[in-house]
């Protein structure tokens, strides 16, 4: 079993959908509940509830659960489990990059088996070097597990590095290429995350894995972007992914679940 043939498994039946969990401050105000732990585990319930059974994909930001420390990556457990156990995939947003043995550590946090933090893939920045993936690689290669690379972000901030020459092409073109190298046996294992809302300038036509773009609803792309933004790029594997839009639904359960569905059936109309 391969990262690509879980991903292509899961979303052949529940659609191109990535949707995210993202329990910030805000959104447990809007919902009623305190900004306490109490309140995450609340939010976290009706999102698993809501979601769990509709996305492909789900990607909890470990950042909003972090703040809360153990209790909130405790909450965190739980969310990986109830929506590995709806049959989604769970892509822990986790933004992690390190090297050596700490990169390691990193990596049996998220992709091993024996850790409580498991998940189907990890995001991950290659901005230290490609390279300092490695373990990472190695481990979702012998599991069957992805990793999403930062490539060309959706944040201003990101461009003057990403944008930045290396040798002929840009920062990010060269970790796409990297990608692409490492996905030439066919397990899809190493994703790129290239954002929705402003043209990209990347070519991704040899990736052989998923296109995680972030943008989709409260950062203003349209699901009627996504053909042209990603012209050019093998669309099966193009991955759209939109949190606040979605989570505004709640706190109803079956509310998360229409608005899931909702903006899935708006990107498969929209991508054919």
């Amino acid at each position: 079993m391969t990262f690509a043939t879980s991903y292509r498994a899961v979303v052949d039946q529940r659609g191109r959908l990535c949707a995210g969990i993202d329990p910030h401050a805000a959104l447990l105000e809007q919902w009623g509940l305190p900004v306490t732990v109490d309140g995450l585990r609340a939010f976290a319930d009706a999102a698993v509830a809501g979601l769990g059974p509709v996305a492909a994909v789900i990607k909890p930001q470990v950042a909003f659960f972090e703040v809360f420390g153990s209790a909130g990556f405790a909450v965190l457990e739980d969310v990986i489990a109830g929506c590995r156990a709806a049959g989604a995939l769970v892509l822990a947003d986790a933004k992690r990059g390190d090297i050596g043995s700490t990169m390691a550590a990193y990596t049996g946090a998220w992709l091993d088996d024996a850790s409580p933090l498991c998940s189907d893939a990890v995001t991950a920045s290659p901005y230290l070097g490609f390279g300092s993936l490695d373990p990472m690689i190695g481990k979702a290669k012998e599991t069957g597990r992805g990793i999403f690379a930062l490539a060309r972000t959706s944040n201003p901030e990101g461009g003057a590095v990403q944008t930045a020459d290396a040798g002929g092409r840009t920062v990010a073109q060269s970790i796409v290429d990297a990608a692409a190298e490492t996905n030439a046996d066919g397990s899809g294992t190493v994703g790129v995350v290239v954002g929705a809302t402003r043209q990209h300038g990347l070519d991704l036509s040899a990736l052989g894995g998923p296109v995680l773009s972030p943008g989709l609803g409260a950062q203003g792309a349209t699901a009627a972007d996504l053909a042209r933004i990603f012209d050019g790029a093998d669309l099966s594997w193009l991955l759209p992914a939109a949190s606040r839009s979605i989570l505004g639904a709640g706190p109803d359960p079956a509310a998360l679940a229409a608005a899931a569905a909702r903006t899935r059936d708006e990107i498969e109309s929209a991508l054919g």
